[in-house]
């Protein structure tokens, strides 16, 4: 993937993505900048917060168009300047895009995965182009549109995808009910959030509500759960926790970490979030 987080400091981070240079606030990011005023004058789009999370984009450069592209391996994927500083990918789930390719393709058999709180699919087309059947749920229209955007653009629209817009806590007790199973699960919860009809979510009063869920809809052979977290006050050792207790019964394997980008200027490790998963 053509990511490169370039510096970083003073609440700020400059990365290059595909084609273009953004400067973007990150306040985690408590230490100094190591390079000079004139690299950072080179983004072609900085972010500056106007009210809550939200904020705009000014563009220095003329050029720097709403909307780019960005490939990684056979996927393709479309960047947006939002305003909420957000460009519609994570460059450091990659690797994790990488692995479920992987773990589905070693299966030698077709499976079926849940992707929740989906986002604009980047985890959902790598499982799809690895020959897997998707159910892929969001709350926001936005980004189910977005996400059919990067389907049709990575020549995917042919391949087994279920859409749903849907509040996740309430669409897996209906899954349930209905005796779905899936081979495996793949979920992006967000500290808080609204479902399409007002729904409100909690992470930590709603996470383990909605992983006890999951687990009732794991197949009889599943392959993986993955749990990405971002901007929760807890370690990764949490998410290990509830996944040791809530999949006790399974044979497999329990990993966690950070989600993490290494800066080009000094080498310095950012910590964007965390991550925890149980494979077999």
């Amino acid at each position: 993937m053509d990511y490169e987080l370039i510096d970083s400091g003073n609440g700020r981070r400059l990365e290059k993505i595909a084609d273009f240079i953004l400067d973007r606030p990150d306040p985690q990011i408590v230490w100094d900048k190591k390079m000079e005023k004139d690299e950072w004058d080179k983004a072609d789009a900085v972010f500056t917060r106007t009210f809550n999370d939200k904020g705009k984009w000014v563009k220095n450069n003329p050029k720097m168009p709403d909307s780019w592209q960005i490939t990684h391996n056979n996927l393709k994927f479309i960047l947006k300047l939002t305003p909420f500083k957000h460009t519609g990918i994570f460059p450091e789930q990659s690797w994790q895009w990488d692995l479920i390719s992987e773990k589905i393709k070693k299966e030698k058999r077709e499976v079926n995965i849940l992707n929740l709180f989906g986002y604009t699919g980047a985890a959902t087309l790598a499982a799809c182009s690895a020959g897997a059947k998707i159910t892929h749920v969001d709350a926001s229209k936005p980004a189910i549109t977005w996400f059919r955007e990067n389907q049709k653009l990575s020549g995917l629209m042919e391949k087994p995808v279920r859409i749903i817009i849907d509040d996740c806590l309430k669409f897996t007790l209906r899954e349930i009910k209905r005796g779905v199973t899936y081979d495996g699960i793949i979920m992006d919860p967000p500290v808080y959030g609204h479902g399409p009809n007002g729904e409100t979510w909690k992470f930590n009063e709603d996470f383990p509500k909605l992983l006890e869920n999951c687990i009732n809809l794991l197949s009889k052979d599943p392959i993986f759960v993955i749990c990405n977290a971002y901007a929760i006050s807890t370690s990764s050792l949490t998410l290990a926790n509830i996944l040791k207790d809530k999949l006790a019964n399974l044979d497999g394997k329990i990993t966690n970490g950070e989600l993490m980008i290494i800066e080009k200027s000094a080498g310095r490790t950012l910590s964007t979030g965390i991550w925890g998963m149980w494979s077999k």
